[in-house]
């Protein structure tokens, strides 16, 4: 198969967009859009616990706080750079948010929208299953275009060629933002309290965000020979498969990365369908029974 149609969507995608570059600030379409979801999917999250906990109070007096914009916001911003600030400082780098306040505006922006928005459908199969690809983007930008970069430039030759470091960076930028969140009761319609984040919970380690922002930023990695460890294990893997005991070549950066999205948008609509789906084959049967 091949990658071309998705190169270029990402060519596409990545390109400065109007009217941000009439004031010389390069935000692209993929950026935006990636603001938007996450605005649109934290607030579908908020209302859900919501309803969730007034079923569980009944008619109890509810110790629900009024939502202000401050914290919607500062929710938001903790999801998108939470992990940032953590692993940046333990690099040696500044984080982006303290480069360039572009990136969080857009942010602040969105949900500020989103937030006008009167009604919003909640979280189903029908909506959930063609945003799986939209996904499968914007978490490939970050974890092919974005995290690496940081590491395998590092002025540490030591950090630079460890894979470890890497994969751990790919690990706790991604989820660190949800970490804290959660672990501070963001998301809940109650005043912040210090509880269990669901990552640390029994069986939170098989959550598809955890396991698998490591994968694909490791198998980006393989495929472009990013750092000399993954050259070589390219090469091994390459003459276990029988393959010729030459040096294996590198993939190019940019079909690589077409390739790690189509997988994430994959393992996103499996997600989908096993989140959604026992739904609606539910509610199916039950229209045969009728019938």
């Amino acid at each position: 198969m091949s990658l071309q149609p998705f190169v270029s969507i990402f060519r596409y995608a990545l390109e400065p967009i109007a009217p941000f570059t009439w004031f010389g600030i390069k935000v692209c379409s993929l950026e935006l859009v990636a603001a938007f979801r996450l605005c649109i999917a934290v607030r579908q999250i908020k209302e859900t616990l919501r309803a969730k906990y007034e079923a569980r109070a009944g008619g109890d007096k509810l110790a629900v706080e009024e939502r202000s914009f401050l914290r919607d916001a500062c929710t938001a911003l903790t999801v998108k750079f939470g992990g940032e600030a953590i692993i940046c400082p333990l690099l040696g780098v500044p984080p982006s948010f303290m480069v360039s306040g572009v990136s969080p505006c857009v942010f602040i922006a969105a949900q500020a929208i989103v937030e006008y928005i009167p009604a919003l459908p909640s979280m189903s199969l029908n909506t959930e299953l063609p945003l799986s690809f939209v996904d499968g983007l914007t978490r490939a930008m970050l974890l092919c275009s974005l995290i690496p970069p940081v590491v395998v430039t590092h002025s540490s030759p030591a950090i630079a060629s460890s894979p470890w470091t890497l994969l751990l960076s790919s690990l706790v930028i991604p989820n660190g933002g949800f970490f804290i969140t959660n672990m501070f009761s963001f998301l809940e319609p109650t005043p912040l309290t210090l509880t269990t984040p669901f990552h640390l919970k029994a069986y939170g380690w098989t959550t598809t965000d955890v396991w698998s922002a490591p994968m694909i930023a490791g198998l980006y990695a393989l495929l472009t020979h990013a750092q000399p460890f993954w050259a070589e294990l390219h090469s091994v893997i390459g003459t276990v498969l029988g393959g010729v005991s030459d040096k294996v070549e590198p993939l190019d950066p940019e079909s690589a990365r077409a390739l790690c999205a189509l997988i994430l948008a994959g393992i996103f609509s499996t997600r989908t369908v096993k989140n959604f789906g026992l739904g609606w084959k539910k509610s199916v049967t039950e229209k045969i029974k009728v019938q």
